[in-house]
């Protein structure tokens, strides 16, 4: 089962969906008008030396302002599957962040139960910030925090240590989003986190590459995005990947 609903993920209740064994939330990183500040897209054809393009000094979205953290986390805490008994099963849910964020996000979610956390980089072997003249030295580096209850999370690495500091591989995907997460770091994470059949849900879909990783996975997911540009690509991506698969089958 994988749906994408066109709505605000506050919404949710109506849809009577299933609790998550995770859940995977890339939220605004209140940028405000430097939203496109790491990105090429700040330039004409990315190159500086053209000049400013028509996203230079503009915001991605309009909750980059005042996306409400404390109101995001009172939701989450209702998403996640109750704290189990036994060991190795515990939920948890990954939060994509700034660097800047990660302070207040880890107040607000001791307010809200998530009493533990872990920090997590992700690495990338480029940065589009060496496109802004005189950079010395520039960002390669996205961030998140796990956060979970009070017993560890269910992971699945088969006994083995895995490092906080992950790569951040360079897809094919379609770009359909400005935010965007590659499908193969994210099905790495659902991997880790979660069994065959659990449930991901991503209560800001954007362009509902978590669904399409979950898919890929044979995991159940539910998503919410409430842009119909966004929601239209995300669905037709995700149409896209299951007839795919239906035909390769």
């Amino acid at each position: 089962m994988i749906k994408l609903y066109r709505d605000h993920f506050q919404n949710y209740k109506r849809y009577n969906i299933r609790k998550a064994q995770l859940v995977i939330a890339d939220i605004p990183y209140n940028l405000s008008n430097n939203a496109y500040a790491s990105s090429p897209q700040w330039y004409i054809d990315g190159d500086n030396k053209k000049g400013e393009s028509k996203y230079a000094n503009k915001s991605f979205f309009e909750t980059d302002n005042d996306f409400r953290i404390a109101e995001f986390f009172h939701f989450c805490s209702k998403l996640l599957i109750p704290e189990p008994k036994g060991k190795n099963k515990a939920p948890c849910m990954l939060v994509f962040c700034s660097f800047q964020q990660q302070f207040e996000l880890i107040e607000y979610a001791k307010k809200h139960g998530f009493n533990n956390y872990i920090n997590l980089v992700f690495r990338k072997n480029f940065s589009a910030q060496v496109l802004k003249a005189n950079m010395k030295i520039v960002s390669n580096c996205e961030y998140g925090l796990l956060f979970y209850r009070d017993k560890l999370p269910k992971f699945n690495n088969n006994g083995k240590m895995i490092f906080n500091c992950i790569d951040y591989p360079r897809g094919k995907d379609p770009k359909l989003h400005p935010t965007q997460k590659p499908v193969k770091l994210l099905m790495k994470i659902i991997q880790l986190f979660t069994d065959d059949g659990d449930v991901v849900i991503d209560p800001v879909a954007g362009s509902g590459s978590t669904l399409i990783a979950s898919h890929l996975l044979n995991r159940k997911a539910y998503g919410f995005e409430i842009k119909k540009e966004y929601f239209d690509k995300a669905n037709k991506w995700l149409e896209n990947v299951q007839a795919q698969i239906m035909f390769n089958f």
